[in-house]
C-alpha cells in the first residue's frame, strides 16, 4: 500500500491503516523521542502521546511537504509540551556566550560516548542542542517552541557546547593518561 493510500485510510480512522503507519514509523520516531526524554519510559510515553496526536490531527495534513517531517514536528512538540507541563526544567537565561568550536576526532571519541554525553546535559541544554544541532531548527523556531528569547536559545546552545567540549577534552585527557 502506498503512503498516500495509507494516509488516506488513516484519515478515515481505519485501525489497520493506523497500525501499519505506527509500525512503519514508530522506530524512527522513538529514536527522536529518546533525544527529548529523560529516560526510556518517558520516551515510550511521548511516542504514544505523539501518535495519538498524529491520528487526531491527520486530517490537518494537506499532502504538502514531507509526511515524516510533519510527524516528527508533532512528536517533538508533544515531548516539549510534556516538559513544560511537568516543569522538568527551568528556563535558563544566561548571558550570550561565544560558541566554542568542538573538534571531534571520530577515531578518538565513540558514538556511544557522544550520545551518552548529550543525554547527560541538563534538560534545557539537551533539548536546545538537539533541536538546533541535530534536528536543524533555527534559534527563532526554538525560541517560539520553548517560549524563550532567541538570545536564550543561543546562550543555552553555547552552554551545551561548552559542557560537551569539556567532556570530550576530559575523555581525551583520560585516554592520553592511560597510554
Amino acid at each position: 500500500m502506498s503512503l498516500e493510500k495509507l494516509i488516506h485510510q488513516c484519515k478515515k480512522q481505519d485501525i489497520r491503516a493506523q497500525e501499519k503507519l505506527y509500525r512503519l514509523y514508530s522506530g524512527k520516531l522513538f529514536g527522536l523521542c529518546l533525544k527529548y526524554s529523560n529516560n526510556y519510559q518517558q520516551a515510550e510515553d511521548n511516542l504514544q502521546d505523539g501518535f495519538i496526536t498524529i491520528f487526531n490531527k491527520i486530517n490537518q495534513y494537506e499532502d504538502k511537504g514531507s509526511f515524516e517531517g510533519w510527524m516528527k514536528r508533532i512528536v517533538i512538540n508533544t515531548s516539549l509540551q510534556k516538559h513544560r507541563k511537568e516543569k522538568y526544567f527551568e528556563i535558563i537565561n544566561d548571558d550570550l556566550m561565544e560558541d566554542p568550536e568542538v573538534e571531534i576526532d571520530d577515531d578518538e571519541i565513540s558514538r556511544d560516548f557522544l550520545l551518552k554525553s548529550i543525554q547527560e546535559l541538563p534538560d534545557r541544554y539537551r533539548q536546545i542542542f538537539n533541536l538546533y544541532a541535530l534536528d536543524g531548527f533555527s534559534h527563532k523556531e526554538i525560541a517560539a517552541m520553548l517560549n524563550i528569547s532567541v538570545g536564550s536559545s543561543k546562550s543555552n546552545l553555547a552552554r551545551a557546547r561548552h559542557i560537551l567540549k569539556g567532556k570530550i577534552e576530559n575523555q581525551n585527557d583520560n585516554k592520553v593518561q592511560s597510554l
